[in-house]
């Protein structure tokens, strides 16, 4: 089976899933959220080399648990991050004694701060389902336009030395794309303050396509063509919410700023 194909069925699966669990919210989303963040520490674990010494694996795993264990519990976004300091502190404790340096509190803090987000943007009610999926339109629409316009238009590389792939034109077309389709969104739920939501579009495009990049730096800098291999065609789960985890932190932040850290996208989306 071609690459390609693959790609399309585990799309065709996993979409689903994430789309009811979304739908849902509550304990499943939050579920959902908490696999996602294992996941992205394993796979950064295993490109960084943290695995090598048991014990520190171990530690890093129960201090990561800490944060993703209240994520899942429903505690309060704020609550979650202020426990995330002394956690991100004991980890660097750890990685001084393995010699793994700040490798493994920075993975920690690549899942569960994304995930705190995700999970208090999200929330249970109808606010939470539009700012999420606010953020799945803006971000998949600016990676799958920045695939084709880049390819068709081509031109100068946005970041050679990181991702030669990418070019500049394709950055800018995945950004109109990613705040027409977000903009699109907005309008369509009657969201109030729209001409805000194309703004923040904007931002979580740009946003998005950072944490590709960076992605695509940790992966070069270890030498690794993919996170892991975890979903067929794909790659990892790293590879997968890249850009997600970055727009999801910058989305969070944004809700933060205008109705506070408990209900982020109370403020966001006001129907």
């Amino acid at each position: 089976m071609s690459n390609l194909r693959l790609r399309i069925l585990s799309a065709l699966v996993m979409a689903p899933v994430v789309l009811v669990l979304t739908w849902l919210g509550g304990l499943p989303f939050r579920l959902l959220v908490t696999v996602a963040g294992f996941a992205i520490f394993y796979e950064w674990a295993r490109m960084a080399g943290l695995g090598r010494r048991r014990l520190a694996w171990a530690a890093y795993v129960l201090l990561l648990a800490v944060p993703l264990g209240m994520t899942a519990a429903g505690v309060p976004a704020d609550v979650a991050l202020v426990a995330t300091l002394p956690v991100l502190l004991a980890a660097l404790a750890v990685g001084s004694f393995a010699g793994h340096g700040a490798w493994g509190a920075s993975g920690i803090a690549y899942a569960a701060i994304p995930c705190i987000a995700f999970a208090a943007l999200r929330g249970t009610g109808a606010a939470g389902l539009a700012a999420i999926g606010f953020l799945f339109a803006v971000v998949w629409a600016t990676d799958v336009f920045a695939y084709f316009v880049g390819r068709s238009i081509g031109g100068p590389k946005l970041a050679p030395a990181i991702s030669p792939g990418k070019t500049w034109s394709g950055a800018v077309g995945g950004a109109v794309f990613g705040v027409a389709a977000g903009l699109a969104l907005a309008i369509a739920l009657g969201a109030a303050h729209w001409q805000v939501l194309a703004v923040a579009a904007l931002f979580l495009s740009v946003a998005s396509q950072i944490g590709d990049l960076f992605e695509s730096w940790i992966k070069r800098r270890f030498g690794a063509k993919d996170s892991s291999r975890l979903i067929p065609g794909h790659g990892g789960v790293m590879d997968r919410v890249d850009g997600l985890v970055a727009a999801a932190t910058a989305l969070y932040v944004v809700g933060w700023l205008m109705s506070g850290a408990a209900r982020p996208a109370a403020g966001l989306f006001a129907f």
